[in-house]
């Protein structure tokens, strides 16, 4: 079994599920008393939250090349990114470690493909839904990506930021979230992306209709698939 580098704490409420979804993994394929080889490295997302906001994504990018380079040093064999946002300095990371970057988009567009999905809806942070990181990553595997309109982007960015990465739950995003997932699937979305390590906090498959790829879910099995090949 491979050992598996997380960078966390972006937030450690999705950590705690990434940890969990990847032990539960290795132990249902491989059955007994098996769990993960993991190594985490959890940053005090308060400071890379500043540097968000301050656009400062060089900054950004420095601590957490740093995180992945230790995890190299400490023994990981894969390095991964535990928020959907911070694949924004993906590309740092990668030039900077030997080891593989395991990319939560890459993993996402193959589980669409797999599925002929070709036109999807995009929710995230406001990062993510208007910077180009993940929608490109997606281009390049022939799927389109359909995001709300700008006010209801920063409805979806408050609420990950405001309640969810405080491990709050609130019905009424609930039903906002499944709003936009109605607006975003009448507009020609196959499927919606969770596109938040956060989000599968506040809604699953039972709350929709809508075929929704939790890019947590994903990027854990992808993390498993490497550990156990």
């Amino acid at each position: 079994m491979k050992t598996i580098g997380l960078i966390g704490g972006m937030s450690w409420e999705s950590s705690l599920n990434y940890y969990r979804l990847i032990n539960q993994g290795v132990k249902a394929r491989l059955g007994g008393l098996h769990s993960a080889k993991m190594i985490m490295h959890s940053l005090d997302f308060a400071e890379i939250e500043i540097l968000q906001r301050q656009d400062n994504w060089s900054a950004a990018a420095d601590i957490l090349v740093a995180a992945a380079k230790g995890l190299q040093a400490a023994g990981a064999d894969c390095v991964m990114i535990g928020a959907n946002t911070m694949h924004i300095v993906a590309p740092e990371i990668e030039q900077a470690v030997e080891i593989p970057l395991i990319h939560i988009a890459d993993a996402t567009a193959h589980a669409l493909q797999q599925q002929n999905i070709d036109k999807v809806g995009l929710l995230g942070t406001a990062y993510t839904m208007q910077k180009s990181f993940f929608k490109e990553r997606l281009k390049q595997q022939g799927i389109d990506t359909l995001v709300p309109d700008l006010h209801e982007q920063d409805m979806v960015h408050q609420i990950i930021y405001q309640e969810l990465c405080q491990g709050v739950i609130n019905p009424s995003s609930k039903q906002a979230y499944l709003n936009y997932i109605d607006k975003l699937t009448s507009q020609g979305a196959q499927a919606i992306i969770l596109g938040c390590t956060e989000i599968g906090l506040l809604i699953d498959n039972s709350d929709t209709s809508a075929a929704l790829f939790d890019t947590t879910l994903i990027h854990t099995d992808a993390a498993i698939d490497f550990a156990l090949t």
